[in-house]
């Protein structure tokens, strides 16, 4: 068995989807970054990177590589789980935190668990994902940005 953690953070800017898990949510702004962003993802991306000894998001995915500009993160959690399943592992479960002050995610998280489940083939019952605030502290407090951590574990297939 093998643990990782990852952390991501992107601030929230004008003229952006806000993208979480893969689901697009309504909100009057979206996160800034090379590819879309989703810092859910990328968070778990880089766990699971971290698990396997096999760097982060940044090694394989360069922001100055312009084949991965404003590429969904579903794509790169897809290319990541074939980094896992080369290296002979496969999820055993996943535990993530978003910290944001707004929007509230908790509505969206089901299908979140669906697109994370889809991609990393298990079942949803073996993915967390909860959602807290900094209670206005902070640039995350003064709606300023999105984090999100994740916690996976891994086993040998």
């Amino acid at each position: 068995m093998r643990i990782g953690i990852g952390y991501d953070v992107h601030r929230l800017v004008d003229g952006r989807k806000l993208v979480l898990g893969g689901v697009v949510i309504p909100y009057e702004k979206g996160l800034l970054g090379h590819s879309d962003a989703d810092t859910l993802l990328h968070s778990i991306c880089d766990a699971i990177l971290g698990a396997l000894c096999e760097g982060d998001i940044g090694k394989h995915f360069p922001d100055d590589n312009p084949e991965y500009k404003d590429i969904p993160s579903l794509e790169l959690l897809k290319e990541v789980a074939q980094i896992m399943r080369s290296k002979g592992f496969m999820i055993n479960n996943i535990d993530s935190i978003v910290v944001a002050q707004r929007p509230k995610i908790n509505s969206y998280v089901p299908e979140i668990k669906q697109n994370i489940g889809n991609i990393l083939d298990i079942d949803i019952d073996k993915i967390n994902i909860k959602a807290t605030t900094t209670e206005g502290l902070g640039f995350i407090g003064k709606g300023e940005g999105i984090s999100a951590y994740s916690v996976v574990s891994l086993i040998e297939i």
